[in-house]
């Protein structure tokens, strides 16, 4: 690992990720053998009490979680005026990066990764944290298959003071509820559920469901406008599916799913009811979908979304307008051989 220089015992590799507070690293300790994701407070901010005290409550709440599917916290401390944290480092690629190179994920894949992340939010939600910033970037795809959420640094503590002013917006435009687009003070975990539905769409069709030239008419879809009909990207897609994200994404708070836990429910339905209408005689195809479900919960050594890191080719109709491109190109060359030949013969 080439050295960028040290911050107490550790030794700091490239730069991971640059954010407006802080700055992460590939690092590794003095005495071991295995590197780490190392958040470092910026030194023009170190004197910020507000922004010191954000981060101490980041490093506080990522402490509390043990979680398979959440980034797992190592230990912190400060050097000099500058205070730091060592996290797990997720070997693999953002599911952002996944979505780009992809595009979009095939349906039973999008299931899967919803398991997870709905298994991450269910158990931070239980220690009162809310996310508040679900999205495709904070979300990690290790080699062994595993999504773990990340980024806790505008999560909300429910079981303490909020130090985040009255009126303000925190978040990510593309996938914040309408109650925190109102910088309202109720939220719930029921804000993390919006964002998932946001998330969910993203992973099903390759675009979040409000896009615009900019963030207010982005905010004015959160607010006001119906996502578009999951169906209309794909006929082919459970129609469970549709009705899942269009409750993640109702308006109303009250309105969505009651937790992270009934979610996950209704996706393994999903499944579930599409293993059964394979019909008689697919017992066995039933018995390993339900394997590869219950795998990417649990958390096998190979869980099923492992394909996704070296799996370049985009699901469904993407893969058969790339290879109508292919042949077309190939008839166009057939018949410029042909005409050519057949002239030279006339000739």
């Amino acid at each position: 690992m080439q050295q960028y220089g040290r911050i107490g015992d550790y030794t700091l590799g490239p730069a991971l990720g640059v954010g407006t507070v802080g700055t992460v690293y590939r690092a590794r300790k003095d005495g071991t053998e295995h590197d780490v994701a190392l958040k470092i407070l910026h030194p023009s901010v170190s004197h910020d009490v507000n922004v010191v005290r954000r981060f101490e409550r980041e490093t506080a709440i990522l402490e509390r979680l043990r979680h398979p599917n959440i980034v797992e916290y190592i230990e912190d401390g400060r050097h000099g005026d500058q205070l730091w944290y060592a996290m797990e480092l997720v070997e693999g690629k953002s599911l952002k990066e996944v979505l780009v190179s992809k595009g979009r994920l095939d349906w039973k894949d999008a299931v899967e990764a919803g398991w997870q992340i709905c298994s991450a939010l269910q158990y931070a939600h239980n220690q009162g944290i809310v996310h508040r910033d679900l999205k495709p970037a904070n979300l990690f795809l290790g080699q062994d298959g595993k999504l773990k959420l990340g980024d806790f640094g505008v999560a909300l503590d429910t079981g303490s003071a909020d130090i985040t002013a009255t009126g303000l917006t925190v978040g990510s435009y593309m996938y914040m509820a309408p109650e925190q687009i109102r910088g309202e003070r109720t939220i719930t975990n029921q804000t993390d559920l919006y964002a998932f539905g946001c998330l969910l769409y993203e992973m099903l069709t390759g675009e979040p469901p409000f896009r615009g030239v900019h963030f207010a008419q982005i905010f004015d879809q959160h607010l006001q406008k119906p996502p578009p009909k999951l169906l209309a990207w794909d006929k082919n897609l459970p129609p469970a599916l549709e009705e899942i994200v269009t409750q993640l994404l109702a308006k109303n708070p009250y309105e969505r799913p009651f937790n992270a836990r009934e979610v996950q429910g209704r996706l393994a339905d999903v499944l579930m009811n599409w293993d059964e209408r394979q019909g008689v005689g697919e017992t066995k195809k039933l018995g390993q979908d339900t394997d590869h479900k219950r795998r990417a919960v649990i958390g096998d050594s190979q869980p099923i979304l492992v394909k996704l890191l070296n799996d370049e080719t985009a699901p469904g109709d993407d893969v058969s307008w790339r290879t109508l491109t292919v042949v077309l190109v190939v008839t166009v060359l057939l018949i410029v051989v042909w005409i050519a030949a057949t002239g030279g013969m006339n000739g």
